[in-house]
C-alpha cells in the first residue's frame, strides 16, 4: 500500500485523471438522463471545460482552476437553470476541486480571489436561473458546505506540503553540513598527525646527530664504537624515512595554529592510558601481545590514538556500569587491535546522522599508516573498533 501510494505520488497526472474519469462517468450519465433537453453540443463543451482541466491541476493550477470557472459561467448562459432541468451536473464538482486546487498550491491570496469570483457566480446562478424561493436558499447551502469544506481541504493539505517542504530542505542542509563537519574533522585529524609526526621525525634526526658526534670522537680511538653508531645512524635513518613517506605523502594541510610540540605517547604508554581510564570510572582490561616497544614511533603513536578515541566513544555512549577490554597483537608484520566494551553501545543510524567525527577521525588515521579500521556493533551487545595495521605500508 505505502508503495502504491509513493508510486501515485511520484505520478500525479494519474490519479488526476481517475478523478477526472470518474467525474465524467457521472456526468456522462446525467447527459444521457436529461434527454433532449438540452443541446448536446453545449453539454459536451460545458462537460469539457469542466473536467478535462481536472488532470492538469496540479502542473497548472491557476490556468486549469480559471478553465474550469469559465466552463461554469458557460454553463450558467447555456443551461444552468431550473428551467432547462439541468440546473446541477455531477462534472460542476470540479469547481470544488479547482477551489482545493488553488489553496493548497497557490495560497491564500490567489485562492481568495477565486473563491470571491465563485460566490458572485453562485449568487447570480441563485437568483437568476433558481429564482427566489427556498429552493435557491438550500442550493446555495450546500454549495457553500461543500465550497468550505474544499477550502478547509486545502488549508490542511498546503499546510503539510509546506511542512514536508521545509523539512526536506532542512535534511538538505544537514546533509551539507554534515559534509562539512566531516572535511573538518579530516582536516583536523591531518593537521594532528602532522604535529605528532615532527615528534617522530625528530626523535630520529635527534638520535642521528648524537650518534654520529659519537661516531666522529670515536672513529679513531674506538673503530667498533664507531662502527656501531653508524649502524644507528642507518636504521634510524631508514625509519625516518618510513615515516616520512607513511604519513607526508597523504597530509597537504599545514598547520598554522601555533601548537606548541609536546612528546607524543606510543603503544608502550597504552598500560597508562588504560590506568587513567579506570581512575576515571571505566573498567578497562589490557591484553598484549608481542614486542610493542619495538614498533616504529608514527604507527606506535597511531595505536594508542585509536585506542584512546575508542575508549573515548565507550566512556561517552557506552552507559553506566559498562566496561571495556583493549587487545593489540604484534604479529609477524602487523599489529591487530580491538577495542570492545560491553555497553549498549551507539546505533549506526545515530552515528551516521551525528556525523561520527570520531570514526572519520580513526579511519583516517588507519588508512594514514596503510592498514583497515572496522567499527560497529557487538552481535551480543556493546559496541567494538577493530584495525589491522601494517609495519611497513604497501
Amino acid at each position: 500500500m505505502r508503495r502504491l501510494s509513493l508510486w501515485m505520488r511520484a505520478h500525479p497526472v494519474f490519479g488526476d485523471s481517475l478523478i477526472a474519469g470518474t467525474l465524467a462517468i457521472f456526468d456522462l450519465g446525467a447527459m444521457v438522463a436529461a434527454g433532449g433537453l438540452v443541446s448536446v453540443s453545449a453539454l459536451v463543451f460545458v462537460g469539457l471545460l469542466l473536467v478535462v482541466p481536472v488532470v492538469f491541476r496540479r502542473k497548472y493550477p491557476k490556468a486549469s482552476s480559471y478553465t474550469i470557472l469559465a466552463g461554469g459561467v458557460i454553463q450558467l448562459f447555456t443551461h444552468g437553470g431550473v428551467d432547462g432541468g439541468y440546473p446541477i451536473r455531477p462534472a460542476d464538482f470540479a469547481l470544488a476541486v479547482a477551489l482545493y486546487t488553488m489553496v493548497a498550491f497557490e495560497g491564500r491570496r490567489p485562492a481568495l480571489v477565486y473563491a470571491i469570483w465563485l460566490a458572485l457566480g453562485t449568487f447570480v446562478w441563485a437568483v437568476w436561473r433558481i429564482g427566489a424561493g427556498t429552493d435557491a436558499v438550500f442550493f446555495v447551502f450546500v454549495i457553500a458546505v461543500i465550497f468550505g469544506f474544499s477550502w478547509a481541504l486545502g488549508e490542511f493539505v498546503g499546510a503539510r506540503r509546506a511542512y514536508q517542504w521545509e523539512l526536506e530542505q532542512r535534511l538538505k542542509l544537514l546533509e551539507t553540513e554534515r559534509g562539512r563537519q566531516a572535511r573538518i574533522a579530516v582536516g583536523e585529524e591531518r593537521s594532528r598527525i602532522a604535529r605528532e609526526l615532527h615528534d617522530v621525525v625528530a626523535h630520529a634526526v635527534s638520535v642521528m646527530v648524537v650518534q654520529a658526534d659519537g661516531a666522529g670522537y670515536a672513529i679513531k680511538s674506538n673503530p667498533d664504537m664507531a662502527e656501531a653508531a653508524m649502524r644507528t645512524i642507518a636504521d634510524t635513518g631508514r625509519q625516518a624515512l618510513t615515516e616520512l613517506r607513511r604519513l607526508l605523502g597523504v597530509l597537504r594541510s599545514e598547520d598554522q595554529s601555533g601548537t606548541q610540540w609536546a612528546p607524543q605517547p606510543g603503544a608502550a604508554d597504552l598500560a597508562e592510558l588504560t590506568e587513567n581510564l579506570r581512575t576515571a570510572g571505566l573498567p578497562v582490561r589490557l591484553e598484549t601481545s608481542g614486542d610493542l616497544r619495538a614498533l616504529p614511533a608514527g604507527l606506535g603513536l597511531g595505536i594508542y590514538r585509536i585506542v584512546q578515541e575508542a575508549l573515548t566513544n565507550t566512556l561517552k555512549h557506552a552507559g553506566t556500569g559498562a566496561s571495556a577490554v583493549v587487545r593489540v597483537s604484534h604479529v609477524g608484520e602487523h599489529v591487530e587491535l580491538e577495542v570492545a566494551d560491553d555497553g549498549f553501545g551507539t546505533p549506526h543510524d545515530l552515528v551516521a546522522v551525528s556525523g561520527g567525527n570520531g570514526l572519520i577521525g580513526m579511519r583516517e588515521r588507519a588508512g594514514v599508516l596503510g592498514g583497515t579500521l572496522e567499527a560497529g556493533p557487538n552481535p551480543g551487545g556493546g559496541w567494538r573498533v577493530r584495525a589491522v595495521l601494517p609495519l611497513v605500508p604497501s
